[in-house]
């Protein structure tokens, strides 16, 4: 039986509800891996190399699969690529319940997990792309304040039901909750408001919310062969191995400084509650100023944060810097998708966003690897938080650089 929904309501505004959802539910559990480092290496004594080689793996794996999954979704939608993938990310939190050696963390977590995170990207802000045009920034900046509100809550639920249960039972609770609500929502997923609607009704689903015209798009045959594609993608790189790097070593950073473990977890949390306020305005912005331009702003706010970050050692300081790398933080996770967009419109959004993602991911996964091995030798992140610096300041002079595409 088709789903119904009261057309007062607009399926437009559940696809935006759905979205959120997926943006939170994903990334929430994803960055909530951070609280599992810890108990991770008080139980196995593994480095943090290590453990931070698992969580690379998985970022780097839902690049890759994103790239498949955003060119899938171009062509057959999101619903079954969004069940297959929610399926695939609840079964490698319950697995982790049984880890026992460190190649069973690299396959799990790494790679079962990796591949259910693939969908929470492309498919959420793609989906986003296709039925908002008018309001595109806005909208997307809204559902990338679910990203935000995953953050805050995910890791502080992670953290208590540790403390209440273990870490093993945390990952089987946490894995089974996404995945079951996950799989729940896709089936009111639809690619864009044609695919919903009956073919006997071609009114306008809301009047600022249909199909933006593919007439100016690129196609991907000569997307790929623009300077600008990758010089975005090379952004993305440098940006997400910066930004991972702090999502999944702060809480270990801030254990280095003597703060307890709720308190240490408290940094993430603010950090995802403030990149939602982040999100929103970025997005508001973006609609008036164009993505590029919103992502030049975040980037002095970045590079304000890491040079505090470098001298920063008790509670109110790292609470100061999450509050300034929260505002980056989300201005630039809501820019990267209208600036693809923008750049190139939508006929071919799943795909090509999922070639910057996956170049992000790259980046994301080699960065968190990275810092964690520098720990290991020099037993301090100061050396990691000099190199993060340089690589912000080597994108933003790229982004500085980024022109139009010309024929568009």
């Amino acid at each position: 039986m088709p789903i119904r929904v009261p057309r007062r309501y607009g399926y437009a505004h559940l696809i935006a509800a759905i979205c959120f959802s997926i943006q939170a539910l994903g990334v929430g559990a994803f960055i909530a891996f951070g609280v599992f480092f810890n108990p991770l290496m008080e139980e196995f004594g593994w480095s943090r190399a290590a453990i931070s080689g698992a969580s690379s793996l998985a970022f780097f794996i839902m690049g890759l699969f994103g790239v498949i999954v955003g060119r899938l979704n171009d062509r057959f939608g999101p619903r079954q690529l969004m069940t297959v993938t929610a399926i695939l990310l609840g079964l490698g939190c319950v697995l982790m319940a049984r880890l026992t050696t460190l190649w069973e963390l690299y396959l799990f977590y790494g790679i079962i997990f990796g591949m259910g995170l693939s969908s929470i990207d492309v498919i959420a802000l793609t989906t986003i792309a296709r039925w908002f045009s008018h309001r595109r920034g806005f909208m997307t900046g809204i559902v990338k304040v679910g990203t935000g509100a995953g953050q805050f809550l995910i890791p502080l639920s992670a953290s208590g039901l540790i403390l209440l249960y273990g870490w093993r039972w945390s990952f089987v609770l946490i894995g089974t909750s996404v995945a079951l609500i996950l799989v729940c929502m896709a089936q009111f997923l639809r690619r864009d408001p044609d695919a919903w609607r009956p073919h006997r009704q071609r009114e306008s689903v809301d009047s600022r919310s249909t199909t933006p015209s593919t007439d100016a798009s690129l196609p991907l045959s000569r997307a790929i062969k623009t300077v600008q594609l990758w010089t975005i993608c090379l952004v993305n790189l440098c940006l997400v191995f910066c930004l991972m790097i702090i999502m999944l070593h702060i809480v270990p950073h801030a254990r280095d400084l003597g703060f307890p473990s709720m308190q240490a977890a408290g940094v993430l949390a603010i950090i995802g509650a403030v990149s939602m306020l982040g999100r929103f305005v970025s997005g508001l912005i973006i609609d008036r100023t164009g993505s590029k331009a919103v992502m030049g702003g975040c980037f002095v706010l970045l590079l304000i944060g890491l040079g505090w970050l470098q001298f920063a050692h008790q509670p109110w300081m790292l609470y100061l810097f999450a509050v300034v790398y929260g505002m980056a933080h989300g201005g630039f996770f809501t820019a990267i998708s209208p600036l693809v967009a923008e750049w190139f419109g939508i006929q071919s959004h799943g795909a090509l966003f999922g070639i910057v993602v996956c170049f992000g991911t790259t980046g994301g996964s080699v960065g968190p690897l990275l810092a964690g091995h520098l720990f290991d030798l020099s037993g301090s992140y100061q050396p990691t938080f000099r190199i993060v610096t340089a690589m912000a300041l080597i994108a933003w002079g790229m982004l500085l650089f980024l022109r139009p595409v010309k024929g568009r």
